[in-house]
């Protein structure tokens, strides 16, 4: 398309207008955008930059403008700042070049009224140089006029000291002397002395009304010389500040899959009248952009929202309340403008004072021949792993930990949209993985029948519960239900593999929420978690893969990607990235932030079509409104690192309480010895432990062979021919517990087992279709009662 012909400059007009600017030799010349205003040349990408990203600016009253050739010229403000530019033909450059021109000759003339501007005094000759160089020679011209002042105060004062002993010598002595010829002659040498301290006083107090009368004079002048530069400070400040913004905002919406390519490719220029050391380092950065090294390119991009956008969300916001029968697109802007900064409506004080901290991490060296030793002559299957690997909550412990954040969950049941709702679902699933960063012991392995209980009506309004349903192969089964109108239920196994330099955990299962008042039922699946570093160095912990959150009710989805860590990538790390779309498959909001630290959220206006991507696939260009906090983790307690880096809930976790059910963790001996640094007891117990749940498994496969058929009595002991290090992170395998996956397969095909949990039942979800374990009640009100009978003694 021909771009309109820019009109001829005049002064005072703000010009814009596409110019090529030299970027480095890699690139050379890129086309960018320039806009001349208030004595200020700023550059941007593209116009739809200039409403949040400016690329860079020179303050035309200290540049020197230069031309090179037809249709080169050069700008340069002393050799901070230097842009080489090249218009598209000379009558564009001069056309430019006159616009520069008259714009550096009104940015001059402003900058001299406003030093003049206020003064009551003449001002001083000017002085070489201009701008900042001429305001300090006048200023050092003032000092050293008020330095040779305080001289002359002092050179009185000396000679006021002086005279003033001398004539008081001559006093004292006329005092002595007798009346006679010396009379006279000591008279006229008080009178010469009295006449110099007359003197000398005079000449200080004029010394004086002149300091004075300059200090007066220059006051003022210095008074708004520190006022600008206060201001000045101030708007550097702000400035610094908006533009560490910017550039968060650029490193996580716009650097890789959210920077939208430039629309018309760069035409070939010859660079080779260009010389050496030419181009702008902040620019150059912008520049190298390398996509081709990403591994996993996106699937989208996102731009800001055409002005008119903005104006009409903040109309339907500013009139909400009168408009009853709105749109979901206004409605989902009220409740997102509303809900994430309101306060809870009713706020519970808290009735129980939970606890701040544990026992501080032993410092006990792992030593490998101590284990191996206690393998010689026992069966693999009675080897234990040492709690060295572990962190001193259960596997039941660490999945109610999903609950940090269930604030999310209480603001989505409030929400009057589906897909807002949706949104604060899936931020919830993203919160579930902030407390994986540090954490890289192993959670113990729940013994079969083990429940834990988190019963926080009180202080947060809802009730969690866990129950360790099966041991072959290992599934936990999860509850909890809010007084705000929502419930949670998950049944999670996991499955691991060990790939030499690293241990990939894969959770099988999935979970589901359920809101009572719209009757919205959502189900999502968890991500791989992968421990890197396995063998030697740090260990450290990476969430990727993808998840879809559903709506089975009204069909919406959100398309959730955790990008994997990539030393090649340019994008930030641990970033996640998402689409709400409805059943249609129409995007409404983007998700973005990163698993262990935010996420926001941002009003889809628009989509469209763009360029393709670096594998040939052709990404979707989301134009939004701008973006919104929806979740923030929670910084760890102080002295976190020494605490197996717990947060401020898992802290809590293990904390006795009383009335709990004989099955609960916190009751269970190892646990808990852990926990006080008693590592060697723990290890003990934890032997003995395992050795009851072989017992009482081979009874019950007994059990179960005696009451199904007489056939061939088969019963086998665990396998544990993972490696130490499999174990230590797999969260899915403990020695004694369970074997490797090939073990599992042997196991279940060889053994029978009649168990069945006590608090949930396995069933058929008509809406998801799904087979999971649902709670069927009676936890809760046996508590009440105090009646555990019915519970197992696994401890």
């Amino acid at each position: 398309m021909s771009e309109p012909k820019p009109p001829t400059p005049t002064p005072g007009d703000t010009y814009k207008g596409w110019l090529f600017k030299w970027t480095n030799y890699i690139k050379g010349y890129q086309r960018r955008w320039f806009v001349l205003s208030n004595g200020l040349l700023s550059y941007y990408r593209t116009q739809a930059e200039m409403g949040h990203t400016c690329r860079g600016t020179i303050n035309l009253a200290t540049a020197n403008i230069a031309v090179e050739d037809s249709c080169n010229f050069v700008i340069s403000n002393g050799g901070a700042q230097t842009y080489h530019l090249k218009a598209s033909s000379e009558v564009e450059r001069q056309r430019w070049i006159t616009a520069l021109e008259l714009a550096k000759a009104k940015a001059v003339r402003m900058q001299a009224e406003s030093d003049d501007s206020g003064d009551d005094c003449p001002a001083l000759p000017p002085t070489s140089g201009q701008g900042g160089g001429c305001r300090n020679s006048e200023v050092q011209s003032t000092l050293r006029t008020l330095g040779s002042k305080v001289e002359d105060l002092s050179t009185c004062n000396d000679l006021i000291a002086k005279h003033g002993s001398a004539l008081q010598r001559s006093l004292s002595e006329l005092e002595g002397i007798r009346l006679g010829v010396d009379m006279g002659e000591k008279v006229r040498q008080v009178t010469e002395r009295a006449t110099l301290f007359r003197i000398t006083s005079n000449a200080m107090i004029n010394a004086c009304r002149d300091f004075l009368t300059l200090a007066q004079v220059h006051s003022k002048r210095w008074q708004k010389a520190f006022q600008a530069e206060r201001d000045q400070r101030i708007r550097l400040e702000e400035t610094l500040e908006q533009l560490a913004k910017q550039h968060n905002h650029l490193e996580r919406a716009f650097r890789g899959a959210t920077v939208l390519a430039p629309s018309l490719s760069n035409p070939a220029i010859d660079k080779g009248s260009v010389g050496p050391g030419k181009g702008d380092a902040s620019d150059e950065d912008d520049e190298n952009e390398f996509f081709d090294a990403m591994e996993d390119p996106a699937e989208f991009i996102t731009v800001p929202a055409d002005p008119k956008y903005h104006r009409r969300s903040g109309s339907n916001v500013s009139g909400i309340s009168s408009e009853l029968g709105m749109d979901d697109q206004s409605l989902d802007e009220q409740s997102l403008a509303s809900n994430p900064e309101s306060p809870q409506s009713l706020e519970v004080e808290p009735v129980r004072q939970r606890r701040t901290r544990i026992p501080d991490k032993p410092n006990y060296s792992l030593n490998l021949w101590s284990i191996m030793k206690n393998c010689i002559g026992k069966e693999l299957s009675k080897i234990p792993m040492p709690v060295n690997f572990n962190e001193p909550i259960s596997m039941l412990q660490r999945l109610s930990e999903d609950l940090e954040y269930y604030e999310l969950l209480d603001k989505a049941a409030k929400c009057q949209s589906s897909l807002e709702q949706l949104c604060y679902v899936a931020a919830f699933t993203v919160s579930s993985y902030s407390t994986t960063v540090y954490r890289t012991g192993k959670p113990f392995n729940p013994l079969l029948g083990e429940t834990f209980e988190m019963d926080r009506l009180t202080e947060c309004g809802y009730r969690s519960l866990c129950e360790q349903v099966s041991h072959h192969p290992p599934a936990a089964a999860h509850h909890a239900i809010s007084e705000k109108g929502w419930t949670l239920r998950q049944e999670i196994a996991l499955a691991s593999k060990f790939r030499g330099k690293y241990l990939s955990i894969m959770p099988l299962g999935s979970i589901q929420c359920l809101f009572e008042k719209s009757n919205n039922h959502y189900s999502w699946k968890k991500v791989t978690t992968t421990v890197h570093n396995i063998i030697v160095g740090k260990l450290w912990i990476d969430q990727s893969g993808e998840i879809d959150v559903v709506n089975h009710r009204t069909g919406d989805r959100c398309h959730l990607k955790f990008a994997p860590y990539s030393y090649f990538s340019r994008d930030v790390a641990r970033k996640v990235t998402g689409v709400v779309t409805d059943k249609d498959g129409k995007a409404h909001y983007v998700l973005s932030g990163t698993w262990d630290e935010k996420m926001e959220l941002s009003r889809v206006m628009q989509s469209s079509k763009g360029e393709n991507g670096t594998e040939g696939k052709q990404r979707t260009v989301y134009q939004t409104l701008k973006a919104k906090e929806i979740w923030r983790s929670n910084p760890l307690p102080e002295g976190a690192e020494t605490m197996y880096y717990f947060s401020s809930l898992a802290l809590t976790l293990n904390e006795p309480e009383e009335g709990v059910a004989p099955t609960d963790s916190r009751r269970r001996p190892d646990q808990r010895l852990m926990e006080a640094g008693r590592w060697d007891e723990a290890n003990s117990e934890k032997q003995r432990l395992e050795e009851k749940q072989r017992s009482s498994r081979r009874e019950r496969e007994r059990e179960a062979v005696r009451t199904t058929s007489p056939a061939e009595e088969a019963v086998t002991e665990d396998s544990i021919t993972d490696s130490p290090l499999k174990s230590k992170y797999s969260s899915l395998t403990d020695a004694g517990e369970i074997g490797t996956e090939a073990s599992e397969v042997s196991d279940e095909s060889n053994h029978q087992d009649n168990y069945q949990a006590l608090w949930f039942q396995k069933l058929d979800d008509p809406v998801s279709g799904e087979t999971m374990h649902v709670y069927k009640g009676g936890y809760w009100e046996a508590k009440d009662q105090g009646s555990w009978d019915m519970c197992p003694d696994i401890f």
